[in-house]
């Protein structure tokens, strides 16, 4: 009963004198707004202007939202945001620069080579080790880490950096990678010349996963030439390309965190490096101190984001344990001396420079009796010396 009344109330309101105001209200007020043909006209013209420059505000919306998910495209990670650059010729040298060390096999032997390096930088011992180890005579200039004034007439401010003599000049090589695979493609079939070689290794750049602009070099595993028509020669060659990478991306970044695990490791390890580059023969002592003290301190702090950046262990010498019986059981599953067999390969050239650079610091005893790694290295040290 309740519900039913209810129901007739609102049927009452809906169609009772309220709904008649509402319609008298709405009669009049459309009568009143009757429009004459000025006003229409008029009317006609706002909603022209209204369409017109609504067409021109979508436009620009438009266009600034391509504008930006364009470049948004290219700052994402993994964008190339660059085209492939040559290398420019260096027509002649800095006469400022002074030679700190000849390598020479014969007296009568002329360079094509000079290397700008720190004496124990991972990626420049990996450059030596296969200058030595392929016995072709080049000059080393020592450059000072912290004042880099060596190297003020590149663009290019990290080492190391390998000029190679051609008739135009000089090349410039950068990338301790790049230049072994451009030096084992020039010194294999020389009908190229070394300004060809390098521009089959172009430089791109690019944005990391971090959203940091960086640059690498296409190519930069690869020696041009090479035989990979047979299967296993294939496999081979992969294989050295896949541990010459594991020694960039894996192995190299343990060493700094443990090369410079306390400060006073860290001053150890510096002090190693003023005797192996001779820097108090090749620098004023206040430049050698400052390198020796101000770097120690400086990698002693660096060494603690590695460690944190590329997730080492708490005890990092741990880590570097495991790395080095990682490359022995590598070798040994391959059955022969070395990752090449019988010799070397690049693969063992790549591990054994990146090594070589802690060889005078705590860290390297620590893993020659803690690891395998003492056989292999002692063999590579016989085949490159």
């Amino acid at each position: 009963m309740a519900l039913r009344v209810a129901v007739a109330r609102l049927k009452t309101v809906a169609g009772g004198p309220s709904l008649l105001r509402i319609n008298n209200t709405f009669s009049r007020s459309k009568h009143f707004n009757s429009e004459s043909p000025l006003a229409k006209h008029a009317k006609k013209r706002t909603s022209a202007v209204r369409l017109i420059g609504g067409g021109v505000a979508i436009g620009v919306v438009v266009g600034a939202a391509y504008s930006y998910f364009w470049d948004s495209e290219r700052k994402l990670p993994g964008a190339i945001v660059n085209t492939p650059t040559q290398i420019p010729i260096l027509k002649t040298l800095p006469s400022d620069l002074k030679v700190t060390r000849k390598v020479r096999h014969n007296n009568d032997e002329i360079a094509d080579f000079i290397l700008f390096q720190y004496p124990t930088c991972p990626f420049c011992c990996k450059v030596r080790a296969f200058l030595d180890y392929v016995k072709v005579p080049y000059d080393i200039i020592e450059v000072d880490p912290m004042l880099k004034q060596q190297i003020s007439w590149s663009d290019y401010k990290k080492v190391p950096i390998l000029l190679v003599k051609s008739s135009n000049g000089y090349q410039p090589l950068t990338d301790s990678t790049m230049i072994v695979s451009a030096l084992a493609s020039y010194l294999k079939d020389k009908t190229f010349t070394i300004e060809d070689i390098a521009n089959f290794y172009p430089s791109i750049s690019y944005v990391d996963v971090d959203g940091k602009r960086k640059t690498d070099i296409m190519n930069k595993y690869f020696v041009m030439n090479e035989d990979e028509s047979e299967k296993s020669k294939r496999l081979n060659f992969e294989n050295e390309r896949q541990w010459r990478k594991w020694s960039d991306d894996t192995l190299v970044h343990a060493l700094s965190p443990n090369a410079y695990r306390t400060l006073s490791e860290a001053i150890d390890s510096f002090k190693w490096f003023s005797i192996a580059g001779e820097w108090e023969k090749n620098f004023p002592f206040w430049e050698t101190s400052l390198m020796i003290y101000g770097g120690a301190f400086m990698m002693w702090l660096i060494s603690k984001k590695l460690k944190k950046k590329y997730m080492l262990k708490d005890d990092v010498r741990q880590s570097l344990y495991e790395e080095c019986n990682t490359w022995v059981k590598a070798v040994e599953k391959n059955g022969g001396t070395f990752m090449g067999g019988n010799k070397p390969n690049l693969a063992d050239l790549a591990v054994y420079g990146t090594l070589s650079s802690i060889e005078g610091c705590i860290a390297f005893k620590d893993i020659q009796e803690n690891t395998k790694i003492n056989v292999w290295f002692s063999n590579m040290k016989k085949a490159i010396l």
